[in-house]
């Protein structure tokens, strides 16, 4: 199969619509704004690249289905959380370690990062999309399945924390209920789980090194952006957050840890 011009395709469309949300944060002075169509690129890759190829299939129709549908969740999910609450910290430190050279710098580390990122992780979904068709399998099925379970995790986990946040007894504490009980991040853990069956689709397709999309996704969620960050600080600020640490998983979901007396 010829994964060229489809994939050129694709990765010119993320990085031209990360150009023009660059161009809107500028007078917005607000960089988060990627934040919210992080799911949405993949959507735009998936599609543009099915777009540019010949053909058809099941295993396109599912492809295109399951990002769509975890792409435009996360990014309804980041819209509605991010409203009304300004540049989000990390991007405003960055502002100011730059300076007035942040403007451009941004289009670099921020954005076109994030397009690039976003292009390699989707590599799977672009290849089951741009693949000959073929009959649906066992590899499919449980493609399917694991996907459903990460995106399960990842949008009942964000509805807990939500619901939590707006509740004002909840100031000072820490979300231990839910699946908040067996692991501290139960939608990093979802969102992983979603990858990973995402990548099975493309192993399905006949590429089974695309699985190096998901591993580079579980990499960034525990190690870069996502565990590793969140859990930098947030001790110090919040004191039962060292109890809760010591009796949770950090991210694989599993039962909690006896207090020690």
């Amino acid at each position: 199969m010829d994964l060229g011009p489809p994939l050129a395709l694709s990765g010119a469309a993320v990085a031209g619509a990360m150009v023009l949300l660059w161009l809107w944060s500028l007078p917005l002075r607000n960089a988060s704004i990627v934040d919210a169509f992080w799911g949405s690129a993949f959507v735009l890759a998936a599609w543009t690249a099915a777009l540019a190829a010949q053909g058809g299939g099941p295993r396109r129709a599912l492809a295109l289905a399951l990002v769509t549908a975890w792409g435009l969740r996360l990014s309804l999910h980041l819209l509605r959380r991010n409203a009304g609450h300004g540049e989000d910290p990390r991007y405003a430190a960055m502002r100011r370690g730059h300076g007035p050279r942040f403007w451009w710098v941004s289009l670099f580390t921020v954005f076109l990062l994030q397009a690039a990122l976003a292009w390699v992780i989707s590599l799977p979904v672009q290849v089951a999309v741009v693949a000959p068709a073929t009959p649906l399998g066992p590899l499919d099925a449980l493609a399917a399945a694991l996907w459903a379970v990460g995106v399960a995790f990842e949008a009942v986990g964000d509805w807990q924390l939500a619901r939590f946040r707006r509740d004002p007894g909840s100031r000072g504490r820490v979300l231990d209920t839910g699946l908040w009980r067996y692991t501290r991040h139960p939608n990093y853990f979802g969102d992983a789980c979603a990858w990973w069956g995402l990548g099975l689709l493309g192993v399905a397709a006949g590429a089974p090194w695309t699985l190096v999309s998901p591993a580079l996704m579980t990499f960034l969620l525990l190690r870069v952006s996502g565990v590793a960050l969140l859990e930098k600080d947030i001790a110090g600020r919040r004191p039962a957050y060292r109890d809760y640490v010591a009796r949770t998983s950090p991210f694989f979901p599993w039962f909690p840890r006896k207090e020690s007396p």
